[in-house]
């Protein structure tokens, strides 16, 4: 009757309409459970229809009490109309309105506008009003509950009705085998164009037909569950799950009206990031531990800080990974939650109804937690909250953006914080960049150009070939010559002497010179230092690190 009976059973019971116990009868034996529960309950097919659409994101109709234009019924041939059970009941020049009785039927939502050719807007009519429709308008069902034509062929579903079902598919797994951060389906004039993040880098990868972008968009919004299919004028946010070979995969959806379309990206949060260490972010040794002693303090405010998709979160996560123990209560505040964190209480924030960065922290506090992680720190509200925990006895861990760490004292001071209570706060900002490491399989040595010499800061008796590396290319990276990526790291720790800087509302460049006297390697210098490891190239270095002063 319906393509997933217990998932449909189970939003009755979440409905309230059906009892649990009722249900656990209707299961019993053979036959369809919806039909059971129609029957032998006071469940009516309105009543499912309600259900469905409203799960659904879509809108439920009294198909019985519609006039439909003979027009209208015969822009669907009659074949695909039996094959596919559903019903146009409007047409408005842009969107047909069709009418499905199952609005979970993947295969119907993905497949029929790629077929008809034309943008439909799907809506719900009860089962038994489809039926009778299909029945007065194409011809009868077949006895098994297939539909005959009126002409006397057969119609046989087959593999190709469900063509953007292995397109979407494909299009994960080849996504997840290359390692991409994300998916761009973009909408051009006359097709439709995917590109993924690899390495920092978007990569064309391929096109289709336009006509091709309505059911795909439609298939990514069914699979998050929460977006609208029939709403095509507002933004829109979802997450997927799904499992591909033997790991679970997390997808942040983002739908946005374009004028060619719907344009759709695709965040890839792998859970494996979850596991971490600060060695895998790109820390020598040296740095590690210092870090390490950092966010093992017991209180204070420890900022990450750079530009977006300079991998701050994923600092932060590791660095919960780190200090994530059975005697320390953790509890972060972001927008949203990006990775679920065993043995963390995760907070998100939903400014629709109040809960506010600012919000969640006030509450976040009267748990008393040891370790707080706020996503951002965006506005004074939620920094002097911030402050006034880590003055009370909190480690507080959040990130800002600053294009340098001892810029994040004028960037505090700038929303509104005093700067006696930043110095008494903060204990140390960690700057970052990402960089491209060289694919390990085919890295060439690599002879250092005048121009690049010179932005690192070389002379031509450290110009060593033997340990300086660059991209050649090869069948695992993709003939780029690169693979994953590593950060750079500017680690600005206050001590008493930058404390009594602050305080003497010194400027950030006069605080950096300070602290690069004081020993703070900027991050160019650790760029280099990875150079000299092999690690990166001289290009990626230089590329990343343009906004650094010395």
């Amino acid at each position: 009757m319906f393509s997933n009976e217990d998932y449909l059973a189970d939003l009755l019971v979440e409905a309230g309409v059906v009892l649990p116990d009722k249900l656990e009868q209707a299961r019993r034996g053979g036959g369809s459970v919806i039909e059971k529960l129609i029957r032998e309950t006071d469940l009516s097919e309105n009543t499912v229809c309600a259900v469905l659409a409203q799960n659904a994101g879509i809108e439920a109709i009294d198909l019985g009490a519609m006039v439909i234009p003979p027009d209208v019924a015969s822009s669907i041939p009659d074949d695909i109309a039996r094959r596919y059970r559903v019903i146009p009941v409007a047409d408005d020049g842009v969107f047909l309105s069709v009418a499905v009785a199952d609005p979970f039927d993947f295969e119907t939502m993905d497949s029929l506008p790629h077929v008809i050719g034309r943008e439909l807007n799907f809506v719900c009519a009860p089962y038994d009003a489809v039926d009778l429709f299909l029945k007065q308008f194409y011809g009868a069902t077949d006895s098994a509950g297939g539909m005959t034509s009126s002409g006397g062929h057969d119609v046989e579903v087959t593999d190709g009705d469900a063509p953007i079902i292995r397109l979407v598919q494909s299009m994960l797994s080849e996504a997840m085998k290359l390692r991409c951060s994300d998916i761009h389906i973009e909408p051009l004039e006359t097709s439709v164009r995917i590109r993924y993040r690899m390495d920092g880098k978007l990569v064309e990868t391929g096109n289709h037909p336009k006509k091709l972008l309505p059911a795909i968009v439609a298939r990514l919004k069914v699979m998050s569950g929460s977006m609208s299919i029939a709403e095509k004028r507002l933004p829109q946010d979802g997450r997927i799950q799904v499992k591909l070979g033997d790991k679970e995969i997390d997808l942040r959806v983002s739908s946005v009206p374009s004028n060619h379309g719907e344009s759709i990206v695709m965040r890839i949060l792998d859970k494996s990031a979850l596991v971490l260490g600060l060695p895998e972010l790109g820390f020598f040794s040296d740095d590690q531990a210092t870090f390490e002693q950092l966010i093992g303090l017991p209180d204070g405010i420890l900022l990450v800080t750079g530009p977006t998709g300079s991998g701050k979160t994923t600092t932060l996560y590791a660095c919960l990974n780190v200090i994530n123990k059975p005697d320390r209560k953790i509890i972060t505040v972001e927008d949203p939650v990006e990775y679920e964190m065993p043995g963390i209480n995760q907070v998100m924030v939903k400014t629709d109804i109040g809960m506010t960065f600012a919000a969640a922290l006030r509450a976040m506090l009267r748990q008393a937690p040891n370790i707080i992680m706020i996503g951002e720190i965006r506005d004074a509200e939620t920094a002097n909250i911030a402050i006034n925990a880590s003055l009370t006895g909190h480690l507080v861990l959040s990130t800002l953006h600053t294009n340098d760490a001892p810029a994040a004292v004028a960037r505090l001071a700038d929303i509104g914080i005093k700067r006696f209570l930043i110095a008494s706060a903060v204990r140390a900002v960690l700057a970052q960049r990402l960089v491209r490491k060289l694919c390990p399989v085919c890295k060439v040595p690599h002879l250092l150009t005048d121009k690049e010499a010179r932005a690192l800061h070389f002379d031509s008796t450290r110009n060593d070939s033997s340990t300086i590396m660059g991209p050649a290319g090869c069948d695992k990276c993709r003939n780029n010559g690169f693979r994953g990526r590593m950060g750079l790291f500017e680690l600005f720790q206050i001590d008493d002497e930058v404390r009594h800087m602050i305080n003497e509302n010194l400027t950030s460049s006069q605080l950096r010179r300070r602290a690069r006297e004081l020993g703070m390697r900027t991050l160019r210098e650790d760029g280099i230092r990875k150079v000299l490891a092999g690690l990166t190239s001289p290009e990626e270095v230089i590329h990343v690190t343009m906004s650094d002063l010395d």
